[in-house]
């Protein structure tokens, strides 16, 4: 049986200490608490994957990623990838579908990403939240493929959501 105290509460996750019994005795563990979010692989018409260069505060870089963003309380995740897409790129989809979900950092993090890859597209104009400096970048195949090999691409969850797709889902 595990045990949580709340150690921080923050404006989008919290950290609680989890105690849990194991075999040697009680361990301490300090989990970030978050609502989850999704990760968003659109795909225009022509082939080209519409990526965002996205100011990073918590690492002091602007990445290269796919859209994304973190779930409302009681948002669907299909709703919010919807909502980020929009947001973030400026595109609307006429599809969206679920690819996978997967734990971005679960020694620390008990956050679930759910994937999506988003068809039909149309473009729009971004509504970017307060703070937030988003570019958008689409990119071929060749130039997304480069960029990997580069290791241009440092952010997980789009690594993990284009390798995946890259193995399982392109044509």
């Amino acid at each position: 049986m595990a045990t949580r105290k709340r150690l921080l509460t923050g404006a989008r996750i919290s950290v609680d200490r989890v105690t849990v019994a194991t075999p040697s005795g009680p361990v301490a563990r300090d989990v970030v608490v978050h609502p989850g979010a999704v990760v968003i692989l659109p795909v225009l018409d022509d082939g080209r994957v519409v990526l965002i260069r996205n100011r990073r505060v918590a690492v002091g870089e602007t990445l290269l990623e796919l859209p994304a963003g973190t779930l409302t309380p009681g948002e669907a995740p299909e709703r919010c990838a919807r909502r980020e897409l929009a947001e973030e790129t400026g595109y609307r989809a006429s599809a969206m579908a679920p690819l996978l979900s997967f734990y971005p950092s679960p020694g620390v993090l008990d956050e679930v990403m759910h994937g999506f890859v988003a068809t039909g597209l149309t473009a729009g104009a971004q509504d970017l939240d307060p703070g937030e400096e988003i570019a958008v970048e689409p990119m071929d195949r060749g130039a997304l493929d480069d960029a990997l090999a580069r290791g241009a691409i440092k952010d997980g969850k789009t690594l993990t959501l284009l390798l995946w797709w890259e193995r399982f889902g392109r044509d």
